[in-house]
């Protein structure tokens, strides 16, 4: 019994061997033909894979470079934008983790809506924007919430800021997100990058690339499906420069508000010697913060539809008729052509006849007998139009042209406009018309169709101010430490007695109480102004008007005339030229002349040029050239 039963054991145990090993062998028969098929068809496959399971190069956006004043007040910064990220995945219910968010704290309108559109759209494993610009409160509430919030966290991120908002907004301009237009032609690949901001207009569009800096790279190690798994190596990237500014970012805000007392108005500050504008104001402006967020539709709307043109920097791209602040230029090329001197008097009754029309004095009853210094002062039009018909309108626009009218700077605004000096060459080629010396006349007194801007007219100014150099203006001195350099300003070659002249005029304009400007004189010793008003028709009153008595100021406020004011200070040793147009403000004596008063004023009383442009530590050594 014993053998029978150890047979039949050593028979299972026999057959249970085989079963097993037959298996074993099976197994490894399937694994050893699997590997050959992975190997042999699937390889390249697989080596493909495992080679995108190394290393992935992401590009790091630079820091925006600021923009700051002559003393190193920022206008231009980036601020710390605190924002709440959701990956996806990493949540069991998206909606109900933003729903619990929004519990915490306030999300705008149609959050939840957005970021479950987007995570629709986007790999699972992609950080999703929820809400940004938190505070701190904001930012502790979530980071204490954080384990109630699966799959979110804080992200510290930055935005840029203009902490001077509207006052420096034309000169300072905004960002906004690279467009396939910004694309366009600019090969620099942080273009690329989602949500990368660019300058659209201004300083922000002029000096984008100085400001953009270059872009840092970190290596990570990604997985199959692109998650990153850990980072490898960084390189930081580069901040962009520092701009720095002409501008008295002080000057600038008060010029800016003293022109708030207008409906709409412009402003320029400059120095008539070195040509640094000190501030360039433009009235009603916009908030540049709006913009770099993404400006909403309504308020788009509400801008560009606003019949005072906000989103316009009138000091630069304003096109106004000189009105009789063009009288220096008849004046000067009366006596350089020599068709009067100091002592030429013309009789003025009111009124000039000349073919077959009337040209009206703004004095109803005549100035009487006229020398150009009391023609200046006094603003007699019928001087300049009976000099008109012996001066001609090539050497009248001549002069203009020497003393700045009609000419584009190329200063550091592209929304710069050139203005308009017409003579017969420009109309035949324009209309396809002969001139006519009735436009003569009225070209003597910067009307028809004369055009000049507000940086033109404070340009025309300094060029008189400082004995006749061909200054021509600048705001921006250094692109981080390197100063940009300007040559010397030639000589226009004007008579110093003539030049002499007209600033005698320009004196008594508001120094003398016949002066056009007396009530607009400033009283501070040392401090004292010349200048020139000058009123732009805008609509001719009829003589059926007249008769009945309708004045200006009674007509729709888009058809009364633009005031114009043009000065510059102090008397001694010239320093500040200072130009105002306030947009239909009917009378430049009444409404311009004051707003440049107290801007000569501000700026005398702070008086900027003494300290240098604030830049690196060699700045002080080497300076700017001025010329």
């Amino acid at each position: 019994m014993t053998l029978e039963k150890d047979s039949d054991k050593a028979v299972g145990f026999s057959r249970r061997a085989f079963v097993i090993g037959s298996l074993q062998g099976a197994f490894l028969v399937l694994l050893g033909g699997r590997l050959a098929w992975l190997q042999t068809v699937e390889g390249n496959k697989y080596k493909t894979l495992a080679e995108n399971n190394r290393i992935n190069l992401k590009m790091m956006a630079p820091a925006r470079g600021q923009i700051v004043d002559r003393f190193g007040v920022p206008f231009a910064v980036n601020n710390q934008n605190f924002r709440v990220l959701v990956i996806p995945e990493q949540t069991d219910d998206l909606k109900e983790s933003l729903k619990k968010l929004s519990h915490l704290i306030k999300l705008p309108e149609g959050t939840i809506e957005n970021v479950l559109k987007l995570a629709k759209k986007s790999p699972v494993y992609t950080p999703i924007e929820v809400t940004d610009d938190l505070n701190w409160q904001e930012v502790a509430t979530v980071e204490v919430n954080i384990p109630d919030l699966p799959g979110m966290s804080i992200d510290a991120g930055e935005v840029r800021h203009y902490p001077f908002a509207d006052a420096a907004a034309h000169i300072i301009g905004y960002v906004g997100t690279a467009s396939k237009k910004d694309q366009e032609g600019d090969s620099d690949p942080l273009l690329t990058l989602p949500d990368f901001q660019v300058g659209k207009i201004a300083l922000e569009r002029t000096f984008d690339k100085e400001l953009r800096g270059k872009a840092g790279s970190s290596q990570v190690e990604v997985n199959v499906v692109g998650r990153e798994v850990r980072e490898l190596k960084n390189a930081q990237s580069l901040e962009g420069e520092r701009v720095i500014l002409s501008i008295d970012a002080e000057l600038q805000r008060f010029a800016q508000q003293r022109l708030s007392a207008e409906r709409s108005a412009s402003a320029v500050v400059m120095d008539v010697h070195t040509g640094e504008i000190y501030a360039l104001a433009s009235y009603p402006a916009f908030d540049p913060n709006y913009f770099t967020g993404g400006i909403s539709h309504e308020r788009y709307e509400e801008l560009s539809g606003d019949i005072t043109f906000p989103l316009t920097n009138k000091a630069v791209a304003g096109q106004y008729p000189p009105g009789s602040t063009f009288k220096m230029v008849t004046a000067l090329a009366a006596l350089e052509a020599g068709v009067i001197t100091e002592g030429t008097v013309a009789s003025c009754p009111g009124h000039y006849d000349f073919g077959n029309g009337r040209f009206h004095c703004w004095k109803a009853g005549g100035h009487g007998g006229m020398n150009v210094v009391s023609a200046l002062s006094e603003s007699c039009d019928v001087f300049f139009y009976k000099l008109s018909t012996e001066l001609g309108i090539k050497r009248i626009a001549a002069m203009a042209r020497k003393l700045g009218m009609g000419d584009k700077f190329d200063m550091e605004l592209k929304e710069e406009r050139g203005g308009l000096v017409p003579d017969e060459a420009w109309k035949k080629k324009k209309y396809g018309e002969g001139w006519h010396p009735g436009e003569t006349v009225i070209a003597s007194i910067g009307q028809g169709y004369m055009l000049a801007t507000p940086l033109q007219l404070a340009v025309m100014t300094a060029r008189i101010a400082n004995g006749a150099k061909a200054v021509k203006p600048w705001m921006v001195g250094f692109t981080g430490d390197k100063p940009i350099k300007r040559g010397a300003w030639e000589d226009l070659d004007i008579n110093p007695k003539h030049m002499d002249i007209i600033r005698r005029g320009m004196t008594r304009v508001v120094n003398d109480q016949r002066g056009t400007g007396y009530g607009a004189r400033i009283k501070e010793a040392g401090m004292e102004m010349a200048g020139k008003s000058g009123t732009a028709q805008v609509k001719r009153i009829t003589k059926a008007e007249r008769a009945a008595g309708v004045k200006n100021e009674d007509l729709a406020w888009q058809f009364r005339h633009h005031a114009l004011f043009v000065g510059y200070a102090p008397l001694e040793n010239p320093k500040y030229a200072c130009s105002v147009v306030v947009e239909h403000g009917v009378g430049g004596s009444k409404a311009a002349a004051p707003i440049v008063r107290d801007i000569l004023l501000m700026a005398q009383q702070r008086d900027p040029a003494k300290k240098p442009l604030v830049a690196s530590p060699a700045e002080t050594k080497e300076g700017t050239n001025h010329g």
